[in-house]
């Protein structure tokens, strides 16, 4: 009996014992789970954005040359060859003064026959333009074209030749009069005008460029000779019977370099964001 109360005694003190352990394991074990459970979330950062900078160690550097620039009228030189009434010839030169203006002058002289329904007559003579050009075009780097508007003030001393006229007759009846051959010349005429000017000049070689332009006149002066009108003026072209004229020409110019001015490009460059 005391055997068995003892071995009972022992027993139950082992099973406390385990029971006791089993507690202190579970309930770390559930500690433990529930830290894990309350550990908070790493969030993933963000990114910055990207960084826009400005390059300054590279800055592009333009020159621009200032200069001469003389040339000549390739129409008009070459329009003797078809025309057998025009003979002509123009200079053209422009300074470059800033960036973007330019003084322009031509200088000229022509030799044209005009054959009216009533009239015929040659006018011989110089003329000379000045005034400004206005460079509307923007050149890249070491590029020299230019697309222009300018005005001009022009003025020409002349002659006139009356070579023959025909007598109008309102009653035909016995045909058209012959015409009267006079071959009388009027010296000392002059004429001055205002002219808008349109063109474009493209360098192709070196320091060598071809351009056109056009020329719309308002004539301001015109002095006539005795019974009859100015039909051709040179350096204003034809009167068309009224103050308005045009002119056209196709230039072939050389430049003559003076001296340089250089001007700063800043540019801006984007980089990749800094680490």
């Amino acid at each position: 009996m005391k055997h068995t109360l003892k071995h009972t005694f022992s027993l139950c003190f082992l099973l406390s014992m385990f029971l006791g352990y089993s507690q202190v394991v579970i309930k770390d074990t559930i500690t433990v789970r529930d830290l894990d459970n309350q550990k908070p979330k790493t969030e993933t950062a963000k990114p910055k954005p990207a960084v826009k900078e400005i390059k300054k160690d590279s800055i592009p550097v333009k020159t621009d040359r200032y200069g001469l620039r003389v040339g000549v009228d390739l129409y008009k030189l070459t329009r003797a060859f078809y025309d057998k009434d025009y003979k002509g010839i123009e200079f053209t030169a422009d300074w470059r003064l800033t960036k973007k203006y330019y003084i322009a002058a031509e200088l000229g002289f022509e030799d044209k026959t005009t054959d009216d329904d009533r009239l015929n007559s040659t006018a011989t003579g110089t003329y000379i333009k000045g005034g400004f050009d206005y460079n509307l075009y923007d050149n890249w780097l070491d590029m020299e074209n230019l697309i222009t508007i300018g005005l001009r003030g022009g003025f020409s001393s002349f002659s006139q030749d009356l070579n023959s006229y025909k007598i109008y007759n309102p009653n035909p009846y016995w045909g058209e009069q012959p015409a009267v051959s006079v071959n009388q010349k009027y010296s000392g005429l002059s004429a001055a005008w205002l002219e808008v000017a349109l063109g474009v000049k493209a360098k192709v070689f070196n320091n060598v460029f071809v351009g056109f332009g056009v020329q719309l006149k308002l004539l301001a002066m015109n002095n006539k000779p005795s019974g009859f009108d100015n039909l051709y003026i040179p350096g204003f072209n034809r009167t068309y019977d009224g103050s308005f004229g045009v002119g056209f020409n196709y230039t072939v110019s050389y430049f003559i370099p003076i001296y340089k001015k250089k001007t700063i490009v800043p540019e801006i460059i984007n980089q990749a964001p800094k680490k």
